[in-house]
Parts: C-alpha cells; structure tokens; sequence
C-alpha cells in the first residue's frame, strides 16, 4: 500500500501534469510526445494492482480492530473504489482522433478529444476531479495505517520527506509553466484547432502558446 499510494500515484500525477512537454522538446514543432502517457499510465495501473494485493491482505489478516484502524479502513475503501473508478473511466475517455490518429480521417479528424465532445470533457473534468481527491485521501490512508500497523517509525520519516521533495519539485514545475493543456501539448496551439476555442480543463494549467521553451 504504501509502494502504491505514497510512491507510484504521485509520481503517476506529476508526470501528467507536468511532463505533457518535456525540457528538450522543440514544441510545438515536435508534438505529442507520449512519454508522460506512458509513465502515468505505468504507474497508475502497477500502483492499483499493488493496492488491490494489499487490500486483499489487509481483509484476509486485518484483527482487533481499533478506532483508528477503523477510519483507515474507511477511508481505504474510499480510495480503492475511487481507484478503480479512474481505471474504469480511462476506458471510457473516448476516440483521440487528429492526425495522429489511424482511426480519424481526413480533412476533419474527428474524435473525442481533437472535437472536446461532452463525454471528453466529463471524463477531463471527472478524472482530474477524482485524481486530486484520491492525492488528497491518500495523505490521510497512508499515515493512519502505518500507525494502525504499528510500522516502524522510519517508515513515517522517509514517506514525509519523500512527499516534502514531490512537493517542492511540483511547486518549482507549476511556477515555471509546465503545467500545459493536454490538448495544445499533442496538437499545439492553433486558434483553429477546435479543442483551443475553448478554456483548459483544471486549475493552474498554462496556455501552451507561452510555454517557457527555455525550461
């Protein structure tokens, strides 16, 4: 449990939100670069198969349940469902389409995300929403359950200073810009790109067409 939600969803998040544009991508002459794809959704589904080990565990194992013990749990299951929940809406997010999609054609390129249809912007607004929630949950689950474990003290140690340094480094990244649109970072910043007549989806997310290309 700990692996799973002290460690891989917040790296998980923070390559999402900041890494859509990598340091030494020539955006937006090159674009969509998958590699923050590939790390969130690496992360995010090796974090849910270890948290599902982990809470299979804890119900097999878990005794003498104390007040503490029992909140964690609560909150626990609010986060597995949550969880599973994300893995279950990815699934539903829809067609990508523009050019870089085989499936799309020519000359419109439609699809759910280059057109932003209703159903992407309730999965953006809803997976974003659920995303922040679980971070949020998870900084309660994780410190109640080493102390319901009786875990070693360095645990908690470690595990704080681990989330000081994420901290500091997404504090750093938000500053700089680099939290970009999904949209502009695969497709740019063209006003005539049907995703850009409309505001980004979440807070703090900077307009590509200013991205700080130095950083």
């Amino acid at each position: 449990m700990v692996l799973a939600w002290a460690i891989l969803v917040p790296l998980g998040i923070i390559a999402a939100r900041y890494y859509k544009i990598t340091p030494r991508q020539p955006w937006p002459q090159v674009l969509d670069n998958k590699a923050w794809w590939h790390a969130h959704r690496a992360c995010q589904f090796a974090a849910m198969a270890l948290a599902t080990i982990g809470w299979w565990l804890a119900i097999r194992h878990a005794r003498g349940e104390t007040a503490l013990a029992g909140l964690h749990g609560l909150i626990g299951w609010a986060v597995m469902i949550l969880g599973w929940s994300q893995v279950a809406a990815g699934l539903l997010r829809g067609t990508k389409g523009g050019p870089t999609d085989p499936r799309a054609a020519p000359p419109h390129w439609h699809g759910d995300h280059y057109d932003m249809t209703r159903r992407r912007i309730l999965f953006e607004r809803g997976h974003k929403a659920a995303g922040y929630l679980v971070l949020a949950l998870t900084l309660v689950a994780v410190p109640t359950g080493l102390v319901a474990a009786d875990a070693p003290r360095w645990m908690a140690v470690v595990i704080a200073i681990w989330w000081a340094a994420l901290a500091a480094l997404a504090w750093r990244l938000q500053r700089a810009g680099r939290c970009v649109d999904t949209y502009q970072a695969i497709w740019g910043a063209g006003a005539d790109l049907p995703g850009n007549k409309r505001r980004p989806i979440g807070w703090g997310v900077a307009p590509g067409s200013v991205w700080p290309q130095e950083n």
